[in-house]
């Protein structure tokens, strides 16, 4: 993936609560950076090929999607935290971003908000091709062709490889922002941070 000199690098999860939390924040951060820093989504991957079903997960899940609330004022629906068919497997939401980052490179920070909407806010079923329809139709990506490649193996490994590299990295939790400068990697925050402390961080480092 070729970057510019300097690189800021997101890495997070969809399906990731504080990562929700943080969005806008970041959202400044990304805004104020424009131009003079690149900007890249890496898929962490919280909890890829969990089996565990939503409502075994409920307790622990809710907790910290409150916690999230209260820092952040990001809003969450609770009703999908009861089903009992649907698992928590977060690598199905990181595949579609990675293939909106193949498709539509400057939409992928904008379909990965949306797709955290789509789960937090709409409860939707992130491990269905058809939840993100919605999304790719406004923001004027092809349906058909997301479709294709979110079922393919290629997209898999490409998700996987995703993974592997947040691991590289040393990356132990989400959200983090990593800026990447004169090729050295500089930690700007791992965890939920205000734009203001990233902000700051990023200009010291560079």
């Amino acid at each position: 993936m070729k970057s510019p000199e300097s690189t800021l690098i997101y890495i997070g999860d969809p399906m990731c609560s504080w990562c929700y939390g943080v969005t806008n924040e970041l959202a400044e951060v990304k805004e104020k950076f424009d131009g003079r820093l690149g900007f890249e989504l890496v898929m962490g991957g919280l909890r890829p090929y969990n089996t565990q079903k939503m409502s075994e997960l409920k307790s622990f899940l809710a907790h910290h999607w409150e916690d999230v609330n209260k820092a952040s004022g990001q809003q969450f629906k609770y009703e999908i935290l009861d089903s009992e068919t649907i698992t928590y497997d977060t690598e199905p939401p990181c595949r579609a971003n990675v293939v909106v980052r193949q498709l539509a490179p400057k939409q992928a920070f904008a379909f990965f908000k949306a797709t955290q909407k789509a789960f937090y806010l709409h409860n939707k079923n992130m491990h269905l091709a058809e939840s993100y329809h919605d999304i790719l139709k406004e923001l004027g990506i092809d349906v058909a062709k997301f479709e294709e490649l979110f079922a393919s193996d290629e997209m898999k490994a490409l998700t996987r490889r995703d993974f592997e590299q947040s691991a590289e990295w040393g990356v132990r939790g989400f959200p983090t922002l990593i800026l990447r400068h004169n090729d050295k990697l500089t930690m700007i925050t791992n965890g939920y941070s205000k734009s203001e402390a990233m902000i700051e961080r990023i200009e010291a480092a560079l």
